[in-house]
């Protein structure tokens, strides 16, 4: 992962942290001295995560918490756990996702899997813990988006594809709303005054499970996207966690920044460009309000 400032004292959050970047992203923090919250959807995966990231580093401090992003409910009881612990959380990484699954499904709370999982989870996940976020000296929140976000729309006529589904296109729409939203909050940030920096990342591509198990739920993955498993260039899941990681404990980054690999697919991190659609300061807001009205998480009234 090459040479990170010591995390040592930080409180960090990982969404998705059982496999593949969320999974090299706790690894690389817990290594650097900070503390870190494995949220994973299932308890077990993260017990492995955390004996894996122990043996390489002994004497980390790693706990699993469950969070299931498709569940607004399972978001609200993690959020509550971390904050009746009363913990001020200086890094929340918000990687997890699915990706391109060849039909339509939906989370418990009747969204498009894809957009309910890479982005109202996430957004509800995030304005849930603010108050404990707010509360670090210098608090990061890094949201993981994709390449597919350029050229993407946001469908305010259908965000949830309840008609005409389509897994890449959905897919797209769902990471470019990561990056509104990271844009946004960077925002509200200056706007407010808060210490607070959100930055974008993406990781490439790299052979991670969100690539293998999305896309075959419930039928065939889409064509494309099996040509280009087989001769698109690829990195391993600790070199796509490296824009990630870099966003979350590099002294360089700046707000509202976005950071991948340098030849788009693969390379080391560093500042990319962002696209002219996640720019779009009109469109970040009409999303984010969008986005409160459908999971009934607002910012908190005294900030």
């Amino acid at each position: 992962m090459g040479e990170m400032p010591a995390q040592r004292g930080k409180f960090a959050v990982v969404t998705g942290a059982n496999s593949g970047t969320g999974k090299e992203a706790a690894k690389a923090l817990a290594g650097a001295g900070a503390s870190v919250v494995l949220a994973v959807r299932t308890v077990a995966k993260g017990e492995d995560a955390k004996r894996e990231i122990l043996a390489a580093h002994p004497g980390a401090e790693v706990q699993v918490h469950r969070l299931d992003l498709a569940d607004l409910a399972s978001v609200k009881e993690f959020a509550d756990s971390l904050i009746a612990d009363g913990r001020p959380v200086d890094l929340l990484l918000n990687n997890a996702g699915v990706m391109m699954p060849p039909v339509r499904h939906e989370t418990k709370d009747g969204f498009e899997l894809q957009i309910g999982s890479n982005f109202l989870g996430p957004f509800a996940l995030t304005v849930r813990l603010l108050p404990l976020i707010l509360q670090a000296r210098a608090p990061r929140v890094v949201t993981m988006s994709s390449g597919q976000a350029n050229g993407a729309t946001i469908r305010f006529d259908d965000l949830n594809w309840t008609s005409g589904y389509k897994p890449i296109p959905a897919y797209g729409q769902s990471k470019l709303a990561d990056l509104l939203m990271s844009q946004h909050l960077a925002h509200l940030a200056d706007q407010r005054g808060w210490p607070l920096l959100s930055i974008g990342a993406h990781p490439g591509a790299a052979k991670t499970n969100i690539a293998a198990s999305g896309p075959t739920m419930g039928g065939k993955a889409p064509l494309i996207l099996r040509v280009l498993n087989r001769v698109a260039p690829s990195q391993t899941p600790a070199e796509g966690a490296r824009s990630i990681v870099l966003a979350a404990t590099s002294p360089d980054v700046v707000q509202g920044g976005y950071y991948g690999p340098k030849y788009n697919l693969f390379g080391p991190a560093v500042e990319v460009k962002l696209p002219a659609s996640a720019a779009d300061k009109a469109i970040a807001a009409r999303l984010w309000t969008l986005a409160e009205q459908l999971t009934g998480v607002t910012l908190p009234a005294h900030r």
